[in-house]
């Protein structure tokens, strides 16, 4: 299995001022946008990790739609079209999100730094 990191959409890699809808993507945030090229340039496999495209809570919209989407968004921003999904699995190895908290393995204890 390949390791990737996930990178939030919402908060995280585009700036988010409260829902519109799931084809509003918001201005890219420039750091975010750099890290995740630097990643890439260093051969490391990056997924969008969202919500969007969850079964519940859609409108009108397939989430082929909704994917193609934030694919287009990020090609424009990033330079690439990155995978998108709502699942983690044990390749993912690291979660870039506005709303984590970052626990002590098998402890329960939030790390704080």
């Amino acid at each position: 299995m390949n390791s990737w990191i996930g990178v939030d959409l919402d908060g995280t890699l585009a700036e988010y001022n409260g829902w519109v809808n799931e084809l509003h993507i918001g201005e890219p945030i420039p750091q975010m946008v750099e890290r995740v090229q630097t990643w890439l340039g260093e051969g490391q496999e990056v997924r969008i990790f969202t919500a969007r495209v969850s079964p519940q809570g859609r409108a009108n919209m397939t989430i082929e739609e909704i994917r193609k989407t934030i694919q287009d968004w990020t090609e424009k921003h990033v330079g690439e079209r990155l995978p998108v999904t709502n699942q983690k699995d044990f390749g993912m190895i690291e979660l870039w999100d506005d709303r984590c908290v970052q626990v002590i393995p098998n402890t329960g204890i939030p790390v704080r730094s």
